[in-house]
C-alpha cells in the first residue's frame, strides 16, 4: 500500500486527511513542520508528500526547494494560495502537482493515484528492455543507467529525461514534448529543461559546448545519439 507522509501544520485538516488516507487503505505519517518533514524522509521512504506551504517554520516553496536536494519522492503541494505565477513556479521547482484548499479528500486521493501511476506505473504497459545508445545503457523497468559500464547516480527526473531521449535516438525532441511527457506539464519554462540538461550533460561527463550525447538544437528541441567515431589520421 502506498506510504504517504502528510505535512500540514492545522491540526484539524491534518487529523481529517491522516483519517481519509488511512480509510483507502495509505499508510500514513505526519508532521506539522519544514524541519521535522525533512527528518521523515531522511530516515524513511515514502512515495508521496504531500506538502503545505503554510508552514509555521519555512516557507513550504523553501520547503520545497530543500526537500529536493535530498529525495526524489512526488510532492503535491496543497494549500490555500491560488496566484499562477506561484504556481508554475513551484511546478518548475520541482513540484509533481498542485491542489488549492478547500479540496476534497477525493480529490487528493485522484491526484495521488495519477501522480503515483506516472512515477511508478501501476497498470500500464510493462517498460521496454534495456536501451542501448553507445555506450548508454537504460534499464527502465529498473530504472538504472550506466555509462560505460558504470552506473549513473541520477536523480528521478533526470533518468525520466534520459530515458525519454534515449528511446527515441537521433530524434530531435521538442521542448514542449518534454514538458508535456517528462515533466507532465502543458506549460512551462525553457530553463527547468536547460538546468536537467545540464545536470545530465555534467554526469555523462560533457558540456554543451563539447557535447557527445546529448545535442540542443537551438529553437527546435534536444536529441541524443551516439557520439561520433573519433576521426582517423590519414
Amino acid at each position: 500500500m502506498p506510504s504517504v507522509l502528510v505535512v500540514e501544520d492545522d491540526q484539524f485538516v491534518r487529523s481529517a486527511l491522516i483519517r481519509h488516507l488511512t480509510e483507502a487503505s495509505h499508510t500514513v505519517r505526519s508532521v506539522g513542520t519544514a524541519l521535522e518533514a525533512l527528518r521523515e524522509v531522511a530516515h524513511f521512504r515514502f512515495d508521496v508528500v504531500v506538502l503545505d506551504l503554510g508552514l509555521p517554520d519555512l516557507d513550504g516553496a523553501e520547503a520545497l526547494k530543500m526537500l529536493r536536494s535530498i529525495t526524489d519522492v512526488p510532492v503535491i503541494i496543497a494549500t490555500a494560495r491560488d496566484d499562477e505565477a506561484e504556481i508554475v513556479r513551484l511546478l518548475n521547482d520541482g513540484a509533481d502537482d498542485y491542489l488549492t484548499k478547500p479540496f476534497s479528500v477525493e480529490h487528493l486521493s485522484a491526484r495521488m493515484a495519477a501522480v503515483l501511476r506516472r512515477t511508478r506505473g501501476p497498470g500500464q504497459a510493462p517498460p521496454p528492455r534495456v536501451i542501448q545508445v553507445g555506450g548508454l545503457s537504460v534499464d527502465p523497468l529498473r530504472r538504472q543507467a550506466e555509462l560505460d559500464g558504470t552506473a549513473l547516480d541520477l536523480t528521478r527526473r533526470e533518468f525520466d529525461l534520459l530515458a525519454f531521449l534515449a528511446g527515441r535516438p537521433g530524434v530531435v525532441v521538442p521542448r514542449r514534448e518534454l514538458l508535456a511527457e517528462v515533466w507532465q506539464q502543458s506549460y512551462g519554462d525553457d530553463q527547468t529543461i536547460d538546468v536537467h540538461l545540464s545536470w545530465l550533460r555534467r554526469k555523462l561527463g560533457e558540456t554543451a559546448a563539447r557535447p557527445r550525447y546529448l545535442h540542443t538544437l537551438r529553437g527546435v528541441g534536444v536529441k541524443l545519439e551516439p557520439p561520433a567515431a573519433p576521426e582517423r589520421p590519414a
